[in-house]
């Protein structure tokens, strides 16, 4: 659990000033027992049902992208048109059902050491994280 005095902290080093709006967004991202993840639409939904009133789309939108950008939070993309992000920053593999649209944890001893025989001049590998798509069987 957070507080308001550390939430007040990352929004400055994340360039933000910190409103109640930002506090609110806060509270959703780092007060949860566990990481999770969510897109910028979930975590709209999820403040206005904890705060009771209507938040605007653009302040979540820009405190997620400063989040992102100052490492508070990780954006996962699934596609050219949609993006989750995470609270869990550290790099590590996901489950991604097709079907219910829910991206899940995946623990780096699930999947074995990955050889990448390609390199790039002038570039080094910074991770490599892979992103497993679930099917329904049916």
């Amino acid at each position: 659990m957070g507080s308001s005095k550390e939430y007040i902290e990352k929004l400055r080093k994340s360039g933000l000033r910190p409103t109640k709006q930002r506090i609110n967004i806060c509270e959703a991202l780092f007060d949860a027992e566990k990481t999770f993840h969510f897109t910028i639409t979930d975590l709209v939904k999820i403040i206005e049902t904890k705060a009771n009133q209507k938040i605007s789309l653009a302040t979540v939108y820009n405190t997620i992208h400063a989040f992102q950008k100052k490492g508070y939070l990780k954006e996962i993309a699934i596609n050219s048109s949609q993006a989750y992000f995470d609270t869990n920053t550290t790099d590590h593999h996901h489950f991604f059902d097709e079907k219910s649209k829910e991206l899940i944890d995946l623990k780096d001893e699930d999947v074995h050491p990955i050889k990448i025989k390609k390199n790039i001049p002038g570039k080094k590998i910074k991770s490599v994280e892979v992103l497993v798509r679930l099917d329904s069987e049916n």
